[in-house]
């Protein structure tokens, strides 16, 4: 018995041990910002945002999310009804590599996090962007850190808050915004 307990504290303790040097060892990513001043901490909360739409393409599966008041304004018919979408409202695009599982039907699921895509409609800060701002946030999976995306990345990042906009003038009509509300 005695020996058990013994064995049990050691793991316990080599397992808090282990934790936190990954915490210690670990990133910060809401320290991160994309020159011109977008930062990651804008988006805080990202991951627990609700559905908009998700995507498969051969390269990539992606889900992408919004915050309340981004859904809100999908749920009124923006941007199908002609309205821009409120100042705050903001998306987030999470990338992953994809990869067949060996499930029934060999379903294609995300595999490894690839990068993370953000959007925030800020009128008077982004004026000369249609309203918008853009930053995309390269992850490596290796480190498991983040960071911002350059020309090197794919698709290729300016070096602002803006570099998305060029992308987005297609979709001027539905307010710079590609991603259609899925039915729910």
């Amino acid at each position: 018995m005695k020996g058990r307990l013994t064995i049990a504290i050691a793991t316990a303790s080599l397992a808090i041990i282990g934790v936190g040097a990954l915490y210690a060892a670990g990133q910060d990513k809401y320290t991160l910002k994309v020159p011109g001043g977008l930062a990651f901490s804008e988006f805080r909360g990202y991951e627990s945002w609700e559905t908009i739409a998700v995507s498969h393409k051969e390269t990539a599966v992606q889900a992408i999310v919004g915050n309340p008041a981004m859904i809100e304004a999908y749920r009124v018919g923006i941007p199908a009804n002609g309205k821009p979408f409120p100042d705050g409202a903001m998306m987030a695009k999470l990338i992953w590599t994809p990869k067949k599982t060996v499930q029934p039907g060999s379903p294609v699921v995300p595999d490894t996090l690839a990068k993370v895509d953000f959007m925030v409609k800020d009128s008077r800060r982004f004026a000369d962007s249609g309203g918008w701002g853009y930053a995309l946030f390269d992850y490596d999976a290796a480190s498991g850190t983040f960071a911002p995306g350059t020309t090197a990345s794919s698709p290729p990042q300016g070096n602002d808050a803006k570099c998305g906009f060029a992308c987005h003038t297609i979709a001027k009509s539905r307010d710079y915004v590609f991603t259609e509300y899925a039915t729910r």
